[in-house]
């Protein structure tokens, strides 16, 4: 009988903590630094001088230059790494003198979407003509200030406006993390207390929503005492049965999370959630294997030994970072066998400016769904998600039609957002998608540059085109 070997070849591998070490800039901390939270928040990398400091002439002044560049012309976020995530990047290479991690640090996929730089965009079209800084419209469906009730039973509730890192990508650029040169951030208008007493306000009122994401932001940059008296509050609440804790710092500072204080007060709230039967779970966001170290698997288990019923990971299918099956089949099982985390998402890049480098096409989102199943359980082999502008979260194969050639696929709901209350077409009309540009054919391309080119385009977008 003739042995086929299978696409994808699953091998379960140790998880690896990097040796920090290797890094000019932290050769003599120790593993007891490196366990604390308060010593991975103070050491962040917030911007090039401390890149420098920390990486030395081991990357060259080319990469320098080309960052510095990116965050003058291009970054919708702000520089902020935690230690635990640099020290994820180039982790399996060895510094071998004066520039040797620079092409190795080029490549690497937690640099690609955490510390952007200018050759990493591209030029022909950085952004698309139809993205906007709130691609998502969530800050349109504020039902109070924070609080997004866009799907009939669940809502957003947005508590501050940081995080303990800063991803490129990020879908919230329009009001999170500090203004950039190319993008002034909002701000809430109303004090901390008042937003929050407005939010449980409206929760009170509306017995229609029994799922809370409670977000930002990063759940992690609240102080625990007032993060708790929140969840508190929401578990008073009769409607509500979900509570869903949203923080990407669970990979990115997982020493936050095994805090005993942190530890010892998520007990607090999942007994008292299972005690009313409330489902409390930890929603994460991790986009790389390598992300996923023993540090992390630790946090997991710690939340998971707290009581909480589950911790979920929703990542973003980013080019150059992980869109290809084998990166995701690695990632999945990374989270699954290694730190007890279900796959549970990836989202679609949203269309946000310069953007476009890390977007894919409708059509290779499909194909990779195609090509990762069959391989992890079932309850475990994540959905890939197209969240289509005033539609929400549709599985890339729900689409009702799809005009490959330019890229334009259209979309259909069965809700209403609280922005369509009256809107007697919402349910019928068709909504649209859009490509990144030079994924598609020629014909294709050319018809979006005409209409660029004559101003078919609507005025109130953000039209980038340098081709």
């Amino acid at each position: 009988m003739t042995s086929y070997a299978q696409p994808y070849a699953y091998s379960r591998g140790e998880l690896v903590e990097p040796d920090w070490r290797r890094f000019p800039g932290w050769a003599s901390v120790t593993d007891e630094e490196w366990r604390s939270a308060q010593w991975q928040r103070s050491h962040c990398v917030k911007n090039i001088k401390q890149l420098r400091e920390l990486l030395g002439d081991l990357v060259e002044e080319r990469f320098y230059a080309d960052l510095e560049r990116d965050q003058r012309e291009r970054a919708t976020m702000s520089m902020l790494v935690p230690p635990q995530m640099m020290n994820t990047m180039v982790s399996h290479e060895v510094p071998a003198g004066p520039g040797s991690l620079t092409d190795g640090f080029y490549a690497d996929p937690l640099r690609r979407y955490m510390i952007p730089v200018f050759s990493d965009r591209r030029t022909d079209w950085p952004s698309h003509p139809y993205s906007s800084r709130d691609s998502l419209h969530e800050h349109d469906m504020w039902v109070a200030e924070g609080l997004t009730h866009r799907y009939p039973t669940k809502v957003l509730a947005e508590l501050l406006p940081t995080c303990p890192q800063y991803c490129g990508h990020c879908t919230r650029m329009d009001l999170v993390g500090n203004s950039t040169p190319a993008v002034e951030k909002l701000k809430f208008d109303l004090k901390p207390v008042d937003r929050l007493d407005s939010m449980m306000r409206y929760l009170r009122e509306h017995p229609e929503v029994r799922d809370v994401v409670v977000s930002g932001g990063d759940v992690a940059n609240m102080p625990w005492a007032r993060l708790e008296d929140f969840i508190s509050r929401l578990l008073e609440i009769e409607n509500i049965r979900d509570i869903r804790l949203a923080t990407k710092a669970l990979a990115g500072l997982p020493q936050h999370w095994l805090q005993p204080d942190v530890v010892e007060g998520v007990g607090r709230v999942a007994r008292t959630a299972r005690s009313r039967g409330v489902s409390l779970a930890i929603h994460t966001h991790v986009n790389h294997a390598n992300s996923v170290t023993p540090l992390v698997a630790e946090a997991a288990r710690a939340m998971l030994d707290a009581g909480v019923r589950d911790v979920r990971n929703q990542g973003v299918l980013l080019d150059g970072v992980n869109a290809d099956s084998h990166t995701l089949l690695d990632l999945c099982f990374s989270l699954l066998d290694g730190a007890q985390i279900m796959p549970y998402y990836f989202y679609m890049c949203d269309m946000i400016p310069a953007s476009e480098h890390w977007r894919v096409s409708v059509a290779e989102a499909q194909r990779l769904q195609h090509d990762m199943m069959g391989y992890l359980p079932g309850f475990a082999t994540p959905r890939i998600l197209c969240d289509v502008p005033f539609v929400g979260k549709r599985w890339v194969h729900q689409l009702a039609d799809y005009d490959r050639e330019r890229g334009i696929s259209s979309w259909t709901k069965n809700y209403r957002t609280s922005i369509e209350a009256t809107d007697p077409e919402a349910l019928t009309r068709t909504y649209s998608y859009y490509d990144p540009i030079h994924t598609l054919p020629e014909p294709g391309q050319r018809w979006w540059a005409e209409q660029f080119s004559k101003g078919a385009l609507q005025a109130d977008r953000p039209l980038v085109h340098a081709g």
